[in-house]
């Protein structure tokens, strides 16, 4: 319960990795409102959840290309709950081709969804998170190398979404939050299983030799959401199975 007391936004938390996190919040403590872009009943059902631990959960429909929608999103979070203490920047898409086949509509929106609505998020909730807050992104592995071709527009996204919450430590230091990114590698969820069809060429690719689970990047999250990183600011951590190693 090292998060009681505590409320909690995070983007893109219908499914995998964002409900993970979501439910783990929860589990230490805390009220969280998480966002979605079309998976309403999934959202329902982690809202169910983090409801049947006791705690507060609000769903909001808010698609990460649409900057008013994560400007209310933060809103609605902040009236619900009764303020915001942590946000997790977790939302994004992944969309791989070779650069003479990636169109700037691709680029454009992994831009918009990944990295540009990672700092409208920050800007709203500013007025609603006090001295103690904590802001954590979702980048990724692939923002310290592209292993494979047809990388870049995520990667460059994901490189983004580390220096710009790296940059954000040192201005929001004198207010007191702290500001990181937890960079997973191959992790088991419904958009790339840990059976599926390219997992044996990313399972050779680490050092552990498997892939990562939900939980092991929910439980990085938490880790710095709590008191006991209060000294960590403006750092990646990489939760990779050793594939950066």
């Amino acid at each position: 319960m090292r998060l009681e007391g505590k409320r909690a936004l995070v983007t893109g938390g219908s499914r995998g990795i964002g409900a993970a996190i979501a439910r783990r919040l929860a589990v230490d403590g805390a009220d969280v409102a998480i966002t979605y872009a079309a998976s309403g009943d999934a959202a329902a059902g982690v809202v169910a959840d983090i409801e049947a631990l006791g705690r507060k959960a609000i769903a909001i429909a808010a698609d990460n290309r649409d900057a008013a929608a994560v400007e209310a999103a933060v809103s609605q979070t902040a009236a619900t709950l009764g303020g915001i203490d942590i946000l997790v920047n977790n939302a994004g898409i992944f969309i791989a081709a070779p650069v003479d086949e990636l169109s700037l509509d691709d680029w454009d929106a992994t831009m918009a969804v990944n990295l540009r609505a990672a700092f409208v998020a920050v800007r709203a909730v500013l007025p609603h998170m006090g001295e103690g807050g904590r802001i954590i992104a979702i980048g990724s592995n692939l923002a310290l190398q592209a292993p494979s071709p047809g990388l870049a527009a995520y990667s460059a996204s994901k490189a983004g979404i580390a220096m710009l919450h790296q940059a954000l430590a040192r201005d929001l230091a004198p207010r007191g939050i702290t500001v990181n990114t937890v960079n997973p590698g191959s992790t088991d969820t419904d958009m790339n299983p840990a059976d599926g069809e390219h997992a044996a060429d990313q399972i050779a690719l680490t050092a552990l030799g498997r892939f990562g689970t939900a939980q092991d990047i929910a439980s990085a999250v938490t880790y710095l959401a709590s008191p006991e990183a209060r000294s960590v600011t403006g750092t990646s951590l990489l939760v990779d199975s050793g594939a950066n190693a």
